[in-house]
């Protein structure tokens, strides 16, 4: 009698205590109501461009050769009136240095626009809704830091994060998986 119950005891403490996962790092990040943050409520990192990721070899869960062109040449691109969405590398926020052209081409599309930006930060789904909904933040920021940077008013752009809720393509390879990964950019109605 003593046996079981020790027994069921330990295994009740083991399903109650379940599996513990990583809670991502949010401090710093308010992000009100509808999912929109102001470039203010992220504080704390750093956002750079990157030289070259893709130096060494394409990382392991980064799109190939094959799958860089076809988002260099806007084959998956799904920002639209003008504007180019930019891809970045799992678990990635940093804007590398061929996703640099499109960054340019959305700052002039962004200067002839009278109208305010939307810049929309997207993830795969790997990782809790929580880490890929602040992830999507941090993509954002860092696109809209970079076209500040080249002279664009800071106050006609507002940032928005849609996680991994918002998949261009939802079939399980790493083609789609990288094309999940992005910042689309789009005139706000």
């Amino acid at each position: 009698m003593k046996k079981s119950l020790f027994i069921t005891t330990i295994i009740t403490a083991l399903l109650l205590s379940g599996c513990g996962k990583k809670t991502p790092d949010m401090s710093g990040i308010d992000a009100g109501k509808n999912n929109i943050s102001d470039v203010t409520q992220i504080a704390g990192k750093t956002v750079t461009i990157d030289d070259d990721p893709y130096a060494n070899g394409t990382p392991s869960g980064h799109a190939n050769a094959t799958d860089i062109n076809n988002m260099n040449s806007g084959k998956f691109n799904t920002s639209n009136d003008g504007f180019q969405s930019i891809y970045f590398g799992f678990g990635a926020y940093d804007i590398s240095a061929d996703m640099q052209d499109h960054v340019n081409t959305n700052t002039l599309t962004a200067k002839n626009s009278q109208a305010k930006i939307k810049i929309e930060g997207n993830c795969d789904e790997f990782g809790t809704d929580e880490y890929n909904y602040a992830l999507g933040l941090k993509r954002a920021k860092a696109v809209k830091d970079s076209i500040v940077a080249q002279g664009m008013n800071a106050s006609q752009m507002y940032i928005i994060s849609f996680g991994e809720s918002n998949p261009v393509c939802s079939n399980p390879t790493d083609s789609c998986y990288a094309q999940n990964r992005r910042v689309d950019l789009r005139l706000a109605q």
